[in-house]
């Protein structure tokens, strides 16, 4: 029974990523350190726990090369776990076979699960607990006795209640095994008031660890934290995920429920729904779960996973309901066995067929999946982070905007100790009125105006405008990564932006810009060497290479929008930079994004009508022509292709007009 977990760790290791690399609701564990904060809403006390022990034990036993790799192995043994979960819910049930085998190693190898057991992912601990519940379930449903029954009850209501102190998901399973358990106990008459009360004290001994949440909150010595839960109602709040809005941080299922449709239908098919399911209630616990779950997430649907990045975040949901699959698959392959053997005899042919299947399966998930999931060379998000910070000036303040700056600069500068002389202010968490109170002092050396930064209403008391933060604070540089909200554009009034790779150098109004020298500093600011398009959609690696390579047009690209908007002798100057700039990235690489054609044929059409400087208007209709028919090539669904296709015939016949003004 514990080979599954052996093997599931044994693939998982060789696999790990030994950097920083997944960038969701785990990561605040990496900044933990030695200095336990509150991860963002619901709070995660038990993996930040886990996380903070696995970060002092890791390196004493020689176990990790980073903090990154402490958590990310963290995560590989929380994932082994569950996959002997499963396989002992099967052998529980149906017996130790092939079918025991499919449920845990064909989970451990199913793409998500492998996926974010290799890497630092609160989900992989919600795997393990669902396997314990299940396991649990399984013991109860089997326990020939009373004492049996009781001690079964009451570890499954402390397991329930440490479950939900990492994964709220988790009470849609709680609410279907809660009442079969109770139901059973009274039907055996084995149901007191002071036994409810006694299982009750152990479900609210499972949450205990949300202590951790107010007194990690009032002693305020993380460097990054989220929250102020020393306050009934902040920590309500926290818990209730409120600042992001009760369960609605979840998948689409429309999909998901089809697909588990169709599951139960083809293993209904293979015999699961048969004798055995009539005299094991279990399975039907099962599948009123998996139906629950994925009708629930149907409902609360708010995320379009017709985009491939969000379509990556909400996948990891689909972890819970894939474990019921994979459990009913092996219950559905062991009765199905048993009873192929009952009616027709031959328990070493069907045996034997039974582990050809079994094997065929996983070496088919292996080899399909094992290529997406090794990760143990991917470093490109850690490589972002590390390109952005050497980019940075000497003591800036770093203004962050999204996941993947915030993360992983907040990762490098706080666990790995990188630029001490930086200040990292989060755009979005400024906006909450806890923000300057609980980090403001851990930020030496910046300067709030207010209590909290409101976007819409500046005027209001306590609150202060993007314009007035960056006043205050005008004696440090100042940048943001990546770009600024459009709510607060109050900054634009005193403040100017110039481009800085990914990030943008916020500057008073009255500073005087020098394109050429610009153009010098902003040029190979990075040594990015990732090609284009070479990571699959949906990854954070796929987002992170992309902003590198659009970094290298953004000064071209202000350079162009600046002479759009000025007039005068300048104009042509700009133009001409800007050409020149886009010419000379476009020749470098031999595959680029499709938007620097467009952006070339664009600024060749624009240097021309500002009088070529010295460039031959013949080369620049070509050009023009040329990127622009290049553009369609690449993007033909583009809104203004109607509009491209004008301009190119236009542009073509002034060439022909050009070429015969200059034929003898």
């Amino acid at each position: 029974e514990g080979a599954p977990l052996l093997c599931a760790l044994s693939l998982f290791s060789p696999n790990l990523a030994v950097s920083l690399l997944s960038l969701s609701s785990s990561h605040p564990g990496l900044s933990v350190v030695s200095r336990p904060l509150v991860a963002h809403p619901p709070g995660y006390p038990v993996f930040t726990l886990l996380a903070w022990l696995s970060l002092t034990l890791m390196p004493t036993l020689s176990l990790s090369v980073s903090p990154a790799h402490s958590i990310n192995l963290l995560s590989s043994l929380l994932g082994a776990g569950a996959s002997g979960g499963l396989c002992f819910t099967v052998c529980r049930l149906a017996g130790p076979g092939p079918g025991a085998v499919l449920a845990g190693w064909g989970f451990a190898v199913s793409r998500l699960c492998w996926q974010w057991s290799v890497v630092a992912e609160v989900f992989s601990l919600n795997n393990l607990f669902i396997g314990l519940i299940f396991s649990l379930t399984a013991s109860f449903h089997c326990a020939g006795s009373a004492t049996q029954r009781s001690k079964i009850a009451h570890l499954g209501a402390l397991c329930c209640g440490l479950g939900l102190c990492n994964q709220h998901t988790l009470v849609l399973y709680v609410v279907v095994i809660i009442p079969w358990v109770l139901l059973c106990l009274y039907s055996h008459r084995e149901l007191s008031v002071s036994g409810l009360m006694s299982l009750g004290l152990c479900f609210l001994g499972g949450l205990l660890p949300y202590v951790y949440l107010p007194i990690s909150s009032y002693v305020n010595s993380a460097r990054w934290s989220w929250g102020d839960q020393t306050s009934s109602s902040g920590l309500l709040t926290h818990l209730l995920r409120t600042e992001y809005g009760t369960f609605s941080l979840v998948p689409t299922f429309k999909l998901n429920v089809y697909i588990y449709a169709t599951t139960l239908i083809e293993l209904y098919q293979l015999g699961v729904l048969n004798k055995c399911w009539r005299r094991c209630v279990v399975p039907w616990l099962l599948t009123a779960m998996l139906l629950l779950y994925s009708l629930f997430f149907a409902w609360r649907a708010n995320l379009d996973i017709s985009r491939p990045l969000l379509l990556g975040v909400v996948e990891r949901f689909w972890l819970q309901s894939d474990a019921v699959v994979f459990v009913l698959a092996g219950l559905g392959l062991s009765w199905t066995h048993s009873g192929l053997v009952t009616r027709l005899g031959r328990e070493g042919l069907w045996s034997a067929g039974g582990w050809l299947f079994t094997v065929g399966i996983l070496a088919h998930m292996v080899h399909s999946n094992y290529r997406e999931c090794d990760q143990s060379s991917n470093t490109v998000v850690e490589r972002f982070g590390r390109e952005l910070l050497a980019s940075v000036p000497p003591g800036a303040i770093v203004l962050t905007r999204g996941d993947l700056p915030g993360n992983s600069l907040r990762y490098l500068h706080y666990c790995q100790g990188l630029r001490p002389d930086v200040s990292l202010v989060d755009q979005e968490m400024m906006t909450y009125s806890w923000y300057v109170a609980k980090l403001g002092q851990h930020h030496r050396g910046v300067h709030f105006p207010g209590r909290w930064w409101d976007p819409v209403q500046t005027e209001k008391e306590d609150t202060f405008s993007l314009e007035q933060f960056l006043s205050y604070n005008t004696q440090r540089p100042l940048l943001a990564c990546i770009g600024l909200p459009d709510g607060d554009p109050s900054w634009e009034r005193s403040f100017s932006r110039w481009p800085l790779g990914v990030c943008d150098l916020l500057v008073p109004a009255k500073e005087h810009f020098h394109p050429e020298e610009w153009a010098r500093r902003t040029h190979n600011i990075y040594n990015w060497t990732e090609p284009h398009n070479s990571f699959p959609p949906g990854s954070w690696e796929r987002v992170a290479n992309e902003e590198m390579w659009q970094a290298r047009m953004k000064t071209a690209f202000f350079l162009f929008d600046l002479a759009d908007r000025i007039q005068g002798d300048g104009k042509a100057r700009l133009f001409e930079l800007s050409y020149t700039l886009y010419k000379e990235i476009v020749e470098t690489y031999p595959d680029y994004p499709p938007n620097w054609d467009k952006n070339l044929a664009l600024a060749s059409e624009r240097l021309l009508r500002s009088g070529s400087l010295g460039h031959s208007p013949d080369s620049l209709l070509t050009c023009s022509i040329q990127h622009f028919s290049l553009y369609l090539d690449k993007e033909p669904t583009d809104p203004q292709a109607a509009a491209i296709r004008t301009a190119i015939s236009h542009l073509l016949q002034e060439r022909t007009r050009l070429r015969h003004s200059h034929t003898p």
